[in-house]
């Protein structure tokens, strides 16, 4: 059986954590699909046309990385993409309760996916997206929290 694993979030923007993840999680699963949540809730930067681009830029190197987008139920997501498991990563303690949380409601409404958790490198592990953007918005140098490949394209938004 192919272990599929779905890794959803926001990515906005992709930061050099959710780099790490996908490559880790690229190593360990035969197909990774990276997938941009939409949600109403969340007033986003950058559209989700603009975080599909910006993924595939950062994970074309990945033979068995693509990139989606999906609305609605993870675990219905999860279903239809015949996926075993779920990605998610964690950044510190405070992000674990909510994680784990969620990881037990998506076990619940479909008992064959499976959530696992992956830490970004060390050096990473501090980065998010709303720091990345706070930075940019004032024209600071974000190399050093997102792939070089995106650089330009977070910082023309902020321009």
């Amino acid at each position: 059986m192919m272990k599929i694993a779905v890794y959803p979030g926001s990515f906005d923007p992709p930061t050099l954590g959710h780099l790490d993840v996908i490559k880790k999680a690229s190593s360990i699963f035969d197909r990774v699909i990276v997938s941009v949540v939409e949600n109403p809730n969340k007033k986003a930067t950058f559209s989700k046309k603009e975080r599909v681009r910006m993924l595939k830029k950062i994970t074309k190197r990945f033979k068995n990385v693509e990139v989606d987008i999906f609305k609605g139920l993870l675990v219905n997501y999860v279903k239809k993409k015949r996926a075993n498991f779920i990605i998610r990563g964690l950044r510190a303690v405070s992000d674990f309760e909510y994680e784990f949380q969620m990881a037990l409601i998506n076990k619940k409404l479909n008992p064959q996916a499976e959530t696992v958790w992956f830490l970004p490198f060390i050096e990473h592990i501090y980065i998010s997206s709303s720091i990345v953007k706070e930075i940019a918005k004032y024209k600071g140098n974000i190399s050093c929290f997102v792939p070089e490949e995106i650089v330009e394209d977070i910082m023309r938004r902020f321009k």
